[in-house]
């Protein structure tokens, strides 16, 4: 007679609850705590522009911006995310009229992808990096675009397309700030005074 239980033991996984702000929403998601946050954008809140590549962190398909830095999203567990800003490629266009956001024109104009598997990452980690140095030149974008994997451009065209974003950008930039200043002389101005100073 065998006092061993052969009947099989089912674990039950840990749940927990987690609230996210995915692209301006707020999501409430029941996951397992090891769950990374690709799994869980991909699979629960059915965010599939982010990609699953290399799960090891390499490749940059899963980069997301949190708090409005570039972050692999296969490395980092969806609890991690509480509490933070994340966004993925589905925030950069308009959404409901389909219009592209400057950088992903900015890509498309100069041929900076070619399968697409890559496009994501790249377009999430330039936008991160461009936030934080509007006047990066194109060495410092060349450096940073050197984090992700592309197999099909050769990165020069992804380079040129940041670069390209980048430039008119800070060209828009300028002309608001010439007209806000051209706008707020002439309603100095405007005002009848006796200052001599302008």
């Amino acid at each position: 007679m065998s006092l061993m239980n052969n009947d099989a033991v089912t674990v039950q996984p840990k749940l927990q609850l987690i609230t996210l702000d995915v692209n301006g929403e707020q999501y409430d998601v029941v996951t397992e705590p090891r769950r990374t946050l690709v799994d869980v954008l991909r699979h629960e809140l059915r965010l599939t522009g982010t990609h699953v590549g290399c799960e090891h962190g390499i490749c940059g398909a899963c980069t997301v911006l949190v708090d409005d830095a570039p972050v692999r999203a296969c490395l980092m567990f969806a609890a991690q995310a509480e509490g933070a800003r994340i966004r993925t490629v589905e925030s950069l266009g308009s959404g409901s009229g389909g219009e592209l956001s400057d950088l992903q024109r900015a890509f498309s104009e100069h041929h900076a992808l070619q399968c697409g598997f890559c496009t994501p990452g790249f377009l999430m980690l330039a936008e991160g990096f461009l936030t934080e140095r509007p006047e990066a030149t194109k060495e410092e974008i060349r450096e940073v675009v050197a984090a992700n994997l592309c197999r099909c451009t050769g990165y020069q065209t992804i380079v040129e397309a940041i670069d390209g974003c980048a430039t008119a950008r800070r060209r828009a930039r300028a002309q608001t700030c010439s007209q806000t200043c051209a706008q707020t002389r002439a309603q100095t101005c405007a005002q009848p005074c006796d200052s001599k100073e302008h």
